[in-house]
C-alpha cells in the first residue's frame, strides 16, 4: 500500500514538473503575443499616419516575424536525436557488464566493445564514455541530459526558454532563433524609437497607444541585449566547431586531452552546423552534415592541412563524467554528462 502512495506521488511530482517546465514557454509566447498587439495595432495602424510608412513597417514586420516564430517552433518541437542501437549495449552484454563486481574487468568489458564502434573521445581518466543510465557507449560529443533524461547527440545544453535539449538535430535552428530574435527586437526598437521620442515630449496625444509603444522600446531593448550576447557567445563556439559542454570542459581523446580536438578551420567549422550549401544556412531546414554519431577531427584533418599543427594547443580541463548543474545559456542550463 505505502509503495503505491510512493510510486503514485513521484508520478504527481513529474506530472507537475512537466507541465512547470512549459512556463518559461509561455511566457515568451505571452510576451512576443503582446508585442506583436503593440506593434502592428497600436504603432503602425494608431500611431503613425502616413500610409506608406505603415506599409513598409508591416512588410519588413512581417517577413522578421515569420522567421523569428518559424526557428522557435522548430527549436521547441525538433526532438533530440539519440544514439542509434549499436551504441547500445545487448541483452548479454548488458548482464554480463552488470554481473561483474570488479571494476577493472567492467573498464575492459567497454574497452572491447568501443573497439568496434567509431568512438575516440574518452574520459578524463582515460576510461570509455559510458551512460550507466541509458546502458550505452557514448558517441563522441554525446551527453546524457538529466531533465530530458536521455543521451543526446553533439549535446549544447538544455534550455528551459524552448523546453528542450539543443543538440545534433536542433542546435542549427537554435542560433536561427537567437539570430531572428536579435533581428527582431532591433526591428522594433529602431523603428518605435522616432515615436517614443514624440510621446516623450508631447508631440503626440496622451492615449492608450502611448503606454504600448513606450514600453515596447523598452521591452525590445532590454532583449535585445540579453540575446545579442548570448547570440554572440554561441557564434564563437560555432567558430571554434565547440559546444557550450566542451567549452567548460575540456574533450579527452585516446591521445589526451584536445581543447581544439573538433575545429577544422572557419569556413569548415560553420559548414558542421549549417551544412555546405550557403542557399540553406537562413532557412530554418535540416542541413547539417553527418548523422550525429561521429564528426571529423582535426588530428585527422592535419594530415590535409598541416598549418592547423601550427596553433598552440590548450590546457586540460575536467573528467567527462562530471554532472552539469541547471540554469539557461545566457542564463545558465541544466544538463549533465
Amino acid at each position: 500500500m505505502r509503495r503505491g502512495w510512493k510510486m503514485a506521488l513521484s508520478g504527481g511530482l513529474r506530472c507537475c514538473r512537466r507541465v512547470l517546465s512549459w512556463v518559461p514557454v509561455l511566457v515568451i509566447v505571452l510576451v512576443v503575443l503582446w508585442s506583436y498587439y503593440a506593434y502592428v495595432f497600436e504603432l503602425c495602424l494608431v500611431t503613425v499616419l502616413s500610409p506608406a510608412e505603415k506599409v513598409v513597417y508591416l512588410i519588413l514586420y512581417h517577413a522578421i516575424f515569420v522567421f523569428f516564430t518559424w526557428t522557435y517552433w522548430k527549436s521547441i518541437f525538433t526532438l533530440p536525436q539519440q544514439p542509434n542501437q549499436k551504441f547500445h549495449l545487448s541483452y548479454t552484454d548488458k548482464e554480463r557488464y552488470e554481473n561483474e563486481e570488479r571494476p577493472e574487468v567492467q573498464k575492459q568489458m567497454l574497452v572491447d566493445m568501443a573497439k568496434k564502434l567509431p568512438v575516440y573521445t574518452r574520459t578524463g581518466s582515460g576510461a570509455v564514455r559510458f551512460c550507466d543510465r541509458c546502458h550505452l557507449i557514448k558517441p563522441d560529443r554525446c551527453h546524457h541530459c538529466s531533465v530530458c533524461a536521455m543521451c543526446v547527440l553533439k549535446m549544447d545544453h538544455h534550455c528551459p526558454w524552448v523546453n528542450n535539449c539543443i543538440g545534433f538535430s536542433n542546435y542549427k535552428f537554435f542560433l536561427q532563433f537567437l539570430a531572428y530574435s536579435v533581428l527582431y527586437c532591433l526591428y522594433i526598437a529602431t523603428t518605435v524609437f522616432s515615436y517614443f521620442i514624440k510621446y516623450w515630449r508631447g508631440e503626440l496625444p496622451s492615449v492608450r497607444s502611448k503606454f504600448h509603444v513606450l514600453f515596447l522600446l523598452f521591452v525590445a531593448c532590454m532583449f535585445f541585449v540579453s540575446l545579442v550576447i548570448l547570440f554572440g557567445y554561441h557564434c564563437w563556439l560555432v567558430s571554434r566547431n565547440k559546444t557550450t559542454l566542451e567549452a567548460f570542459c575540456t574533450p579527452v581523446f585516446t591521445s589526451g586531452p584536445e581543447k581544439n580536438g573538433f575545429n577544422l578551420g572557419f569556413i569548415k567549422n560553420i559548414q558542421q552546423v549549417f551544412g555546405d550549401k550557403k542557399k540553406f544556412w537562413l532557412i530554418p531546414i535540416g542541413s547539417s552534415p553527418g548523422d550525429g554519431h561521429s564528426f571529423p577531427m582535426r588530428s585527422m584533418n592535419e594530415s590535409q592541412n598541416p598549418l592547423l599543427a601550427n596553433e598552440e594547443p590548450w590546457e586540460d580541463n575536467e573528467d567527462d563524467n562530471q554532472d552539469y548543474p541547471e540554469g539557461s545559456s545566457s542564463l545558465a542550463v541544466e544538463t549533465e554528462t
